[in-house]
């Protein structure tokens, strides 16, 4: 799920491209951060309680520090993003976050950061872990952990209507402007492979356009310059709304639905405690709560099956 920028990791002397996922904001043009969120503030956590079978798997220098480091890049509601006051980070992996933290017995600090320095600083130890929305995929479990706990896929932003009855399928999007985030796993590798297939069948090109922010792909589309934009299905609706229905997510399934989760350095110590906390969360009525709190739909949802990757 939410295939947003891909960061170049120095890892083992290699530098290793870790295909990210596609994050989506909407422009503070067309609508201010926290415009149409639920009310400010963490699900309630209190219920939970520390579990402390979870806690005793801390590593003992994060247990007497009891802060627990989480970076996020603010721009992609409905998962992370600033409150109406431009500086408390709010959001699906915020509220997350913290009832990952209450199980723990650890207050947690969420650590504003551009999506590209979250993974190389899980690597150096600035972060203790990422939660800004990282699909699970092979090439970054390369050079870091993850702990699983959303799967979704990838939609196309349209205009209100569809009029040009655009999905998520290569046959429809030929010859058509198209836009994503660079770096991102749409820039990287859908839509690449989705033009190839296009001029394979003796069609037109997709018209692929990258950019350095999901904001400018937004602005692109809602100012009639590409018909569309690649990137999360949820956070793509969600935005649509924030942004005043300037755009809609086409009708259809997601493409290629996969994990979401939790990113931490490659055999960093707290990856049994996190999978513990997490696996706990999703046990709780928090977990729902949170869910429904940022309108994430049923499909969304994981077991604690899905908690520990193979």
């Amino acid at each position: 799920m939410l295939k947003k920028n891909t960061a170049r990791l120095f890892a083992g002397g290699l530098f290793i491209a870790l295909a990210a996922t596609g994050c989506t904001t909407v422009s503070q043009a067309e609508a201010p951060q926290g415009a149409g969120a639920p009310a400010s503030g963490s699900a309630s956590t209190a219920a939970l309680g520390v579990n402390d079978a979870a806690r005793a798997l801390l590593p003992e220098e994060i247990r007497e520090a009891g802060v627990l480091r989480i970076a996020s890049d603010p721009t992609y509601p409905p998962f992370e993003f600033y409150d109406t006051d431009n500086k408390t980070l709010i959001g699906w992996d915020a509220d997350m976050g913290d009832a990952i933290g209450a199980v723990l017995g650890l207050e947690v600090e969420h650590v504003p950061a551009t999506f590209d320095t979250i993974l190389p600083g899980l690597a150096s130890g600035k972060y203790d872990l990422g939660m800004s929305t990282f699909s699970v995929t092979e090439e970054r479990r390369k050079v870091v952990d993850f702990v699983p706990y959303l799967q979704g896929g990838t939609g196309l932003a349209v205009a209100p209507g569809n009029p040009q009855g655009l999905s998520v399928d290569a046959a429809s999007l030929c010859g058509k402007a198209i836009a994503a985030q660079k770096g991102s796993i749409q820039s990287l590798d859908i839509l690449p492979a989705f033009s190839k297939s296009c001029t394979k069948a003796g069609d037109a090109a997709i018209d692929m356009q990258f950019f350095p922010t999901q904001n400018d792909a937004n602005l692109a589309l809602t100012s009639g310059r590409v018909q569309g934009v690649m990137a999360d299905s949820v956070s793509l609706a969600y935005q649509g709304k924030l942004a005043g229905g300037k755009f809609e997510v086409a009708a259809g399934p997601d493409y290629e639905p996969e994990l979401t989760g939790t990113a931490l350095g490659k055999k960093s110590e707290l990856l049994p405690a996190i999978q513990a906390a997490t696996t706990a969360v999703i046990e709780s009525p928090a977990y729902q709560e949170i869910n429904t709190k940022w309108g994430l739909p049923e499909s969304t949802e994981i077991t604690v099956a899905d908690v520990v990757l193979k």
